[in-house]
């Protein structure tokens, strides 16, 4: 018998690969070559293609432990109050949306298998029958308009709450039957739905501390501030359902100590870790890096209501301050883009590429400075390892400061407590946005006057009208130009800078498989659970 593989069918290679997953030898295998007319070194060769492809195929099984960077006593399991990375983990594990950003940045059906409207006003939403929650109850239209209307009453405290206000009602038509309608037109609306915030919980659910969902992990243990354990659901609605049994979540703040927890085998997956760290991973055989650039960013703010922000040559100082390129190169190790001072990245059709990053010019800022009468004054900045590398930032800051006369005293406070104690807060100091599929919800969430999360207390009545016009066009040119007029507002007027667009980076074991890159950001757009599984 020649070496010529014979007759061999891409129908024989997924024999051979299911016979390697039920545990077949390799004699076994090399006789199944044999008798399909395979010569032994060919059949070497197949046998090794079909374990490369079995092995690659997910697997079902085991308990994953997986370390986050952020996390507090007020951790929660509210879908509508989530603010940390850790929240968005256990949110995603055990809750389901209406739609779903897919890897492509499309939006896709999850728990609705259509949401679709005549006039971007009044929408349609059809669920899927026969999805069960974690306690056996049957999903209902109830459950949804619940799920909404919580994002409407203030006393919940939604994240979202300045995105919902545009859901004027919201009924059950029938059981698997949800009417929508908006007060004005707004296209993104099954966009919007796919939002972290928007997962759906049961109607008259208060106590979130049992995690009920649909999702594809049920809650064994939760403790705030310390960590999660889950369980797989084996009666999630997808075919498929989490290849994993158990899964562990937890923050370890300090990135050396979340790095080294990764090499000494505790866990299986450290969360962002920092250009630094990125060397010493690759170095130790058994150990991967994941990259997603998709938009997330560190950016510095300063209050427009507060000193020194309220002095308007100040904040136009720390933008011509910011050295850019020295951020992206020095500190970031070149994971990072160079940004224009607002928050749609390159990666969005509706990016202005005509608005151009200001250039690093230490005389143009000491122009700014001086004309703030602030040249020798020492000014605060609340910095923190909460923020991606907005320690080194600020010191890169604090360097150019002092070439023109500026003292700025860098304070570092500790990752515990910052988002709920200085974030937003502070006159000066730096944020952490992770990405957001829409203009509309990035300017809705960070830049209109009544955003929740208005770092700068940024606040334009142009900027307001120009959302609400945008917001429900259909005419995508139109609504692109918009857009880019708002980009660049928010880089001329608001108390921002966005110097750059990281590149977030997973470290993980090479027996974690099924990790892939999202427009939502790292691990998966914080979805990681339902997807990934290991080789062990």
């Amino acid at each position: 018998m020649s070496d010529k593989i014979t007759n061999w069918t891409a129908s024989d290679d997924v024999m051979v690969e299911n016979a390697i997953r039920r545990g077949a030898t390799r004699r076994e295998l090399l006789h199944m070559l044999l008798a399909g007319g395979v010569a032994m070194s060919a059949g070497g060769f197949l046998l090794g293609r079909a374990s490369d492809a079995a092995a690659a195929a997910p697997k079902s099984g085991g308990h994953l432990k997986a370390a986050g960077w952020s996390s507090s006593t007020a951790d929660t399991l509210d879908p509508a109050k989530a603010s940390l990375s850790t929240d968005y983990v256990r949110c995603c594990a055990l809750y389901n949306r209406l739609t779903f950003i897919d890897k492509s940045g499309l939006t896709k059906m999850e728990l609705a298998e259509s949401v679709e409207s005549a006039d971007a006003k009044v929408w349609t939403v059809k669920l899927r029958s026969g999805v069960t929650f974690h306690d056996g109850k049957t999903l209902s239209s109830n459950d949804v308009v619940y799920s909404l209307k919580r994002h409407l009453d203030p006393n919940v405290g939604s994240k979202v709450n300045s995105i919902a206000k545009q859901i004027t009602d919201v009924k059950a038509v029938d059981p698997l039957t949800v009417a929508i309608t908006l007060a004005n037109p707004n296209a993104d609306l099954p966009t919007i739905l796919a939002m972290h915030h928007f997962m759906i919980v049961q109607d008259g659910t208060t106590d979130f501390s049992k995690g009920i969902g649909t999702g594809a992990f049920k809650l064994e243990t939760f403790e705030p501030g310390v960590k999660s354990i889950a369980v797989k659901n084996p009666n999630y609605f997808k075919a498929q359902g989490a290849h994993l049994d158990s899964f562990e979540y937890f923050a370890i703040s300090d990135d050396n100590a979340r790095v080294n927890a990764l090499l000494s085998g505790d866990i299986q997956l450290a969360a962002s870790i920092k250009p630094r760290s990125m060397k010493l991973v690759e170095s130790q055989p058994g150990f991967v890096l994941s990259q997603t650039t998709s938009g997330n960013y560190t950016n510095l703010n300063m209050r427009l209501d507060l000193e020194p922000g309220n002095k308007a040559d100040f904040v136009a100082g720390m933008k011509y301050l910011i050295n850019r390129e020295q951020i992206r190169k020095s500190v970031m190790r070149g994971l990072a883009e160079v940004a224009n001072d607002q928050p749609v990245s390159p990666a969005s059709i509706y990016y202005n590429q005509e608005l151009k990053p200001k250039a690093f010019d230490p005389e143009k800022a000491k122009f700014h400075f001086n004309k703030a009468g602030l040249v020798g004054q020492s000014i605060p900045i609340v910095a923190s390892d909460a923020a991606t590398a907005s320690v080194d930032m600020a010191t890169v800051l604090q360097q150019a400061g002092a070439e023109v006369g500026m003292k700025f005293d860098v304070q570092r406070v500790p990752s515990d407590g910052y988002w709920s104690n200085y974030w937003l807060k502070a006159p000066v100091h730096f944020g952490n946005i992770n990405p957001r599929p829409t203009p509309d919800i990035l300017f809705s969430l960070l830049y209109a006057s009544d955003a929740p999360w208005n770092e700068s207390q940024y606040k334009s009545a142009k900027f307001d009208k120009m959302l609400v016009e945008a917001r429900g066009l259909l005419d995508e040119g139109k609504r692109k130009q918009i857009y880019g007029e708002m980009q660049i507002m928010i880089a001329e007027e608001a108390g921002t800078v966005i110097p750059v667009y990281l590149s977030n980076v997973d470290a993980i074991s090479a027996k974690l498989k099924g990790l892939e890159a999202s427009p939502l950001g790292g691990q998966m757009g914080y979805a990681f659970a339902e997807y990934v599984w290991l080789d062990a």
